[in-house]
């Protein structure tokens, strides 16, 4: 199960290159159910996600590269190129109300900054083990508008955007 809240940013983080940095390049052969192949660096996946804005189901399969760029070739819209950066959260702030193992939850922030088209926007991903904990989460400064429940925010769907 996959459960996230994704922000877009006010601003980027003054000490950004000092986090590791992914090359994310992904494709998206069916938008409902999503079914995605992607290339992370040197690593290829396929992905099934379920329906859900803040929760759903995500599989995972591995992929080889003859594989993965034999797919591309069949998706639909746009390909998706970004950066991701990882960048961990050492001390997240949740509501006050939220007790649930606040001591034992390790949070990061997903970065992307996307490639053109969809250049200048960026998002920031936050995964949890709880939809409580996601739920009780305090939004870093830097964080701006929550888009979580905003479809058009969803990758699969920024997929079949058109651009002139």
């Amino acid at each position: 199960m996959e459960i996230e809240r994704k922000f877009t940013v006010k601003s980027l983080p003054h000490d950004l290159d000092k986090y590791p940095c992914r090359i994310i390049e992904q494709a998206y052969l069916n938008t409902d159910p999503v079914v995605r192949v992607r290339r992370q660096d040197d690593e290829y996946y396929m992905t099934y996600k379920g329906r859900g804005l803040l929760a759903r189901e995500e599989y995972n399969l591995p992929l080889n590269g003859p594989s993965y760029y034999h797919l591309r070739e069949k998706a639909d819209g746009n390909v998706i190129s970004k950066k991701r950066y990882i960048i961990p959260i050492t001390e997240p702030s949740f509501a006050p109300d939220y007790k649930n193992d606040i001591d034992q939850i390790s949070l990061c922030v997903e970065l992307d900054i996307f490639d053109a088209p969809f250049a200048p926007l960026v998002i920031a991903e936050v995964e949890f083990p709880s939809e409580e904990a996601a739920n009780a989460f305090i939004p870093l400064d830097w964080f701006d508008q929550d888009v979580t429940h905003d479809p058009a925010y969803h990758n699969s769907n920024m997929s079949k955007q058109h651009f002139n």
